[in-house]
């Protein structure tokens, strides 16, 4: 009897071990496919803060996604804090960049300087697809409309983007 006792003794601590491991832990976060190649298209859609990435017609990811600071409207000069609305191509990737990876867009087009000329203005520069700032712990999130007239992610969904990007893929931004 002793022994069975002893036995059980030093069974119950493990099955208890055990039952706390299986029904306990938190659940596991569901993952997500990742893209396999390149995307030839994105959407961003600035009234839903929205950004698709689309291959072969077929859309294969979601971000939400912070704007300028003052976002309503296309971008007119430097420093008005909006993002521009058009047709863009990645023309440029920064790894050093102030924010966690960048993609630059090839703004301003010849319109917009154009415009910008005749209104004795400068078009601005430097849009780009990035991550929140550098300065940032890796959690954090910016979540209002911060940027200078960019598009912000998170870090991790950059360095997804980063990935299945390549020069010249299509960048619309809609309204």
């Amino acid at each position: 009897m002793k022994r069975l006792a002893a036995i059980f003794a030093t069974l119950l601590p493990l099955a208890l071990l055990a039952a706390a491991f299986l029904y306990l832990r938190p659940a596991p976060t569901p993952s997500v496919r990742p893209i396999a190649g390149m995307v030839d298209r994105i959407v961003v859609e600035k009234s839903a803060r929205r950004m698709t990435l689309w291959q072969d017609g077929t859309e294969v990811r979601a971000y939400r996604i912070a704007l300028g600071f003052s976002p309503e409207g296309d971008k007119f000069e430097q420093g008005d804090g909006r993002t521009p609305e058009g047709i863009f191509r990645i023309n440029r990737r920064n790894d050093q960049s102030a924010y966690h990876l960048s993609l630059g867009l090839d703004y301003p087009q010849s319109q917009h300087r154009a415009r910008a000329k005749a209104a004795g203005v400068s078009p601005g520069g430097d849009i780009m697809i990035h991550g929140q700032p550098n300065t940032l712990p890796e959690s954090v999130v910016l979540k209002t409309d911060w940027t200078a007239g960019c598009i912000a992610v998170s870090n991790a969904e950059i360095r997804e983007i980063w990935q299945v990007t390549g020069p010249e893929t299509l960048v619309e931004i809609r309204p």
